[in-house]
């Protein structure tokens, strides 16, 4: 069963020398290899680790530009209350404006009228006076008729 690994001048196991070299060899590639693999899998987790943090980065900004969007909606919301706010003060102030000048149209026209007014009343106080110099006139001369 050993012949195979007899060699023909000294009988010795020669083969078995080459076995342990081989598994020597095996012993320190496969250390070798089981080194790479370790480095080759720190490299893949350190990978993974940045892609899990830029993951991690891309979700916050994610969130971020969702509440800055959901901000700037409240905002524009905002404005647009504030511009209907002024439209409707613009409206109203033309209102109040467009009042006025009704009011001061018909102050005018009862300034007018009372100076129309006026001036009949001292037309009818002209008249009156007028009247009451020509009874008193009258009255001085039916006086002196009878004295």
């Amino acid at each position: 069963m050993f012949d195979k690994f007899k060699e023909e001048k000294g009988g010795e196991m020669v083969e078995e020398r080459i076995n342990e070299n081989t598994v020597e060899s095996e012993t320190v590639e496969s250390s070798q290899n089981m080194g790479k693999r370790a480095k080759l899998e720190e490299a893949i987790d350190y990978v993974g680790l940045m892609i899990k943090n830029l993951k991690d980065k891309r979700t916050m900004l994610e969130k971020d530009i969702e509440e800055e969007s959901v901000d700037i909606k409240n905002l524009k919301e905002k404005l647009q209350k504030v511009s209907e706010y002024i439209d409707e003060e613009n409206r109203g102030i033309q209102e109040l404006s467009d009042k006025r000048m009704k009011v001061e149209n018909e102050a005018d026209e009862v300034a007018t009228i009372i100076n129309n007014l006026r001036d009949k009343l001292s037309g009818i106080d002209t008249i009156v006076g007028e009247e009451g110099n020509r009874v008193k006139q009258i009255k001085d001369n039916r006086d002196s008729l009878e004295n």
